[in-house]
């Protein structure tokens, strides 16, 4: 019987518990039936649907004030997403024209 190697340090040490894989050299432990977090992409949809990916280029479907500051983002600002994460409040890191990195939720952009 052949078990794939370690995905964290690509020991072939690996042996198995009842579901799940351990290796014994760094202690990682998985399920080999679900699918890697890394792997699973994070849907998030923009104001009017659109799927968004990392790289995309949005602008703003309305004003927004920046916490802590005085700036207020106009309509129509222009931002390039760096990253998609995981969260409620704000999905987005983006470069966002005129104001640098921020995070930026979703539901306030649309994909240019």
């Amino acid at each position: 019987m052949s078990l794939p190697p370690c995905p964290q340090c690509q020991s072939e040490y690996v042996y198995q518990d009842q579901t799940q894989l351990i290796c014994p050299e760094c202690g990682h432990e998985w399920n080999p039936a679900e699918p890697d977090p890394e792997d699973v992409a994070l849907n998030v949809k923009d104001a009017n649907g659109t799927l968004l990916q990392e790289g995309d280029k949005v602008t703003l479907v309305k004003d927004l004030k920046v916490k802590g500051s005085s700036l207020v983002l106009k309509i129509g600002t222009k931002a390039l997403i760096r990253r998609i994460v995981e969260g409620k409040d704000h999905q987005l890191d983006c470069k966002v024209d005129g104001a640098g990195e921020m995070m930026v939720t979703a539901m306030f952009v649309k994909k240019a």
